[in-house]
């Protein structure tokens, strides 16, 4: 019984995740998304592939397309671009998310022991001294969704997770 509730709530999660792709955007949206895959999908199996790519920039005047740029592209789907991951990638440009391991690393530097927890105040007087200075009520509006402890600690890798995937409180 146990591991039946366990597993679904996995394809819960795993269906919120993948669905999550799908809010970012209106249906018209996605729809010119589609049409855009269709394009570029040149041998129509549901998976954009180097020589997809290829084809595609043949299309537009663009011949000779070296190896290594196209396999970078390719790699930034980690894995097979299937129509929800060119979505996914998509959504990260327009709506300007850093991937999630960017963003954990970024919070790392703040973490000197790996412990996985930056302190509220010590990170609330960076955002709002260091390089894109943050306002008082910018912070207060990070900090909404930011998991803190009672200590006052901010767990960065939920946050990073909220921040990539976004919040489940959100959701529901």
């Amino acid at each position: 019984m146990a591991s039946k509730k366990a597993a679904a709530k996995r394809g819960k999660t795993a269906q919120r995740g993948s669905s999550n792709v799908f809010s970012m955007f209106e249906q018209s949206q996605i729809q010119e998304f589609k049409e855009a895959f269709g394009c570029i999908d040149q041998d129509r199996d549901g998976v954009i592939k180097k020589q997809d790519l290829k084809e595609t920039y043949a299309q537009l005047g663009k011949l000779n397309v070296p190896d290594e740029e196209l396999e970078a592209m390719l790699a930034e789907g980690k894995g097979p671009i299937n129509f929800t991951v060119f979505l996914t990638l998509f959504g990260e440009k327009l709506n300007g998310t850093d991937p999630e391991e960017t963003i954990l690393n970024a919070f790392k530097l703040f973490d000197p022991n790996g412990t996985g927890f930056v302190n509220k105040d010590e990170f609330k007087r960076l955002l709002m001294n260091q390089a894109d200075k943050f306002s008082s009520q910018e912070v207060e509006q990070a900090f909404a969704v930011a998991p803190i402890d009672v200590s006052g600690n901010i767990d960065y890798k939920s946050l990073c997770y909220i921040i990539t995937h976004g919040d489940e409180k959100e959701e529901s």
